[in-house]
Order: structure tokens, then C-alpha cells, then sequence
């Protein structure tokens, strides 16, 4: 059975640097995920210019095929060298995920990864290894869907060194527990990683005295989702985008713009009810159709639900009242929600009928309104690393 890997990092700057210590890359070979987390020596410039030296030579590196002992190999001679200590130092976390489950984890000098299964933690055997005169641990391992694991920087365990309550850190145990309850509610990696970076902000007062990073990868299932805007340019269209929109029985199916929701109630033969749920006054309301997940009103619907998803990717630290903002029960927040917390693929049926209404007459059929806002959500949902393909009629 092929495995889908969502993955959700977070970082805080140390205080007072415009400039995070921590590197994060997140690639993707033809069968498997990769993911690097490389903290560099100090803080600043420096610290951020070997972080990103180590992870994107590790990255280009290992996803290419190269060997552990040649990307070790490769760092040594290519960082910087600390002109007291005489070392070239950035500590680095390794996590391939494999599309068959097989998976391998190698770290050197960042804290120990958290695997739970089955909601509970689960050892790994780490195997020690001198490299290069460096002292690396590895893993390989087997993932199963809802599996989790989070890697993490120094910054976490370091957190509240020299207060009453963390007089030597957050410690291991505490962390483990507190990423157990998150993930016992079922939370996504975007919700479990941004959790943690509160709490490690909430545990240093307010005033990192480290760069910090954790990053959370789920293992699921994937997650497919069908969304069809606007009809067809040639109403003949009609029965086959329907049909293409309804052939994958297991996609949540999604409706946006009145039309639509018209055309694919005929050609279903299943009615279509308005709700009585007003949540938003600045969102138009919802209706309800069997078999359809959600049905949204079009333009101005796909227009929050697009700038949620913009604001999202922009903000590296998104906080409680953008949460806020996703959970409200209206269809642009329940559109973005969707996309970014519960799908991994996304396919996008799309007419390209003009609609008067929302047309500008001094702009081309195809810089219509509605076609506009299809590009920003497919840029929008690819840049969050999702798979989208788009479909025209």
C-alpha cells in the first residue's frame, strides 16, 4: 500500500535576529519524501548561511542517489571552518519516507526524533556510525498510515534553560507528551507543529534565546479532492464534466458558484437544498446536495477562500486567530480548510463559460474574474505542496 506524508514545518528566529539559524528542506523524488533539518553553528548570518549550505548540499545530494559517507564527506569540506574551534559545524536531521513505507532517519547532533504509533511513543533502534571522524546514529525503519514523527532542533530541548520551572530545558518526556495529547486529537501537522512552536515561545517567555524548529510528518492515506467551478464554454459539456467530476467515488467532492451546482443537480437528478446555516455575512450561504461534500456560492467564496490559502503560505508563523479564521463554518473558510489540512491531491474540473455578472467587458474572455482566481488557487494549493491537475471544458 502507498504512503502519503504530510509534513508541516515551523521555526522562531532567535530574539532580536531577522535571520533563523535553522534550515529546513522538504523534497520530493519520484517514490519517496525527503526531509532536512540542518541548525547551524550560532546565530544570525552565519548560522543561517551554514544551516542552508548543509541543507541543500545534503538535499541536492541525497535525493540524487549520493551515500551517506559522500554527503558527510562533501559537508566537511565544504562549510565554513569556526576560526577558534577549527570546525565546520552545522547539525543535521535526515528523514526519508519512501512511497512503500520503507524509511530511513540519520541525525547528527540535533535532538532525537519522536515516532508515535498508534498515538503512543515508539523506540527506534538508532545505530551509531563514525563518518569522517563524525559520530552519526541511523535508522531504517517501516511506516504505517497513522504514524507520526516530528524531528526538531536544539532550540525546543533548550527551551526555559535557567528558569525556576526549566532549569535544563524542556525536558524529552515532556515534550513527547505534549506532541501525544495533539496528536490525540486528531490534529494535522499544520496544528501539532504550530502548537509546538507556541509552546516553545510560551516556555522561553516571549524571548527565544535560540533559533527553534520542529517539523511534523503524519503518515496518511491520500486524500483526494474534486472541486468544480463555472460551466462548461459548450453546454453539451454539461453530462462530462459531471461525469469526470463524479468518477472517483472515494475524492470529497466540492461545488463553488451557483451554475455549477445547477448543472451537476440536473444531470445527477438530486436536488438542490439552500441551508438555513447563515454563519457569515460577508460570505454568501451554503446549500446542500447528497453525494457533494460542500457546496459553495462562486466568486466571492473562491475569493476568501483563495486569500486564506495566500495568507497561509505567507505567514511562517500563523497564529491562533488565522485558526480561528479556518474553523468558522462558512464555505471560503471550510474551502481553505479543506485544502490545507485534509487533501493531498487536488483536481480541479474547470468551465470556462463567461458570466456576465463578474466579467470585466474591458478584459478578455480569459482574464475573466473567475479564471483569475482559479490560477492564484492552483498557484496557491501547489505552493503548499500539493498535487493539482486541472481539467477545462
Amino acid at each position: 500500500m502507498s504512503v502519503t506524508v504530510d509534513v508541516t514545518a515551523r521555526s522562531l528566529n532567535k530574539h532580536a535576529e531577522y535571520l533563523c539559524g535553522d534550515t529546513t528542506e522538504l523534497l520530493k523524488t519520484e517514490d519517496s519524501d525527503v526531509i532536512i533539518l540542518a541548525d547551524g553553528m550560532g546565530s544570525g548570518v552565519r548560522a543561517s548561511i551554514l544551516s542552508t549550505l548543509t541543507a541543500k548540499i545534503l538535499g541536492t545530494m541525497f535525493a540524487g542517489g549520493a551515500t551517506l559517507e559522500q554527503c558527510l564527506s562533501t559537508i566537511v569540506n565544504t562549510l565554513p571552518i569556526e576560526k577558534r574551534r577549527k570546525v565546520a559545524y552545522s547539525t543535521f536531521t535526515i528523514l526519508q519516507i519512501c512511497s512503500n513505507g520503507n524509511a530511513y532517519l540519520v541525525n547528527y547532533d540535533n535532538p532525537d526524533c519522536i515516532f508515535l504509533r498508534k498515538g503512543k511513543p515508539e523506540h527506534l533502534p538508532m545505530r551509531r556510525r563514525v563518518i569522517h571522524d563524525r559520530e552519526v546514529t541511523e535508522c531504517r525503519f517501516h511506516v504505517d498510515t497513522g504514524d507520526m514523527l516530528m524531528l526538531m532542533s536544539d532550540g525546543v530541548t533548550h527551551a526555559g534553560v535557567g528558569t525556576a520551572k526549566y532549569a535544563f530545558g524542556w525536558p524529552p518526556e515532556e515534550i513527547t507528551k505534549f506532541v501525544e495529547t495533539k496528536f490525540a486529537n486528531g490534529a494535522s501537522s499544520v496544528r501539532i507543529a504550530t502548537a509546538m512552536a507556541d509552546r516553545c515561545r510560551q516556555i522561553y517567555g516571549g524571548i527565544n534565546r535560540d533559533d527553534t524548529t520542529v517539523v511534523v510528518a503524519r503518515i496518511i492515506q491520500s486524500e483526494v479532492v474534486n472541486l468544480m467551478t463555472g460551466p462548461p464554454r459548450d453546454m453539451e459539456d454539461d453530462p462530462r464534466i459531471v461525469a469526470d467530476f463524479m468518477a472517483d467515488p472515494e475524492a470529497k467532492k466540492v461545488v463553488a458558484g451557483g451554475t455549477s451546482a445547477t448543472i451537476l443537480s440536473r444531470e445527477l437528478g438530486r436536488p438542490l437544498r439552500a441551508s438555513l446555516d447563515y454563519f457569515d455575512p460577508d460570505i454568501p450561504p451554503m446549500a446542500k446536495m447528497d453525494g457533494i461534500d460542500l457546496v459553495t456560492e462562486g466568486i466571492l467564496t473562491l475569493r476568501k477562500a483563495v486569500e486564506l490559502l495566500e495568507q497561509f503560505k505567507k505567514e511562517k508563523e500563523p497564529d491562533e486567530a488565522f485558526f480561528r479564521e479556518l474553523d468558522r463554518k462558512n464555505g471560503a473558510s471550510m474551502i481553505a480548510k479543506l485544502l490545507i489540512e485534509d487533501c493531498t491531491d487536488l483536481n480541479m474540473f474547470i468551465g470556462t463559460a463567461v458570466n456576465n455578472a463578474y466579467q470585466n467587458p474591458d478584459l478578455p474572455i480569459d482574464l475573466g474574474i473567475r479564471q483569475i482566481l482559479v490560477k492564484r488557487l492552483i498557484a496557491a494549493v501547489r505552493a503548499l505542496g500539493k498535487r493539482v491537475n486541472v481539467r477545462y471544458y
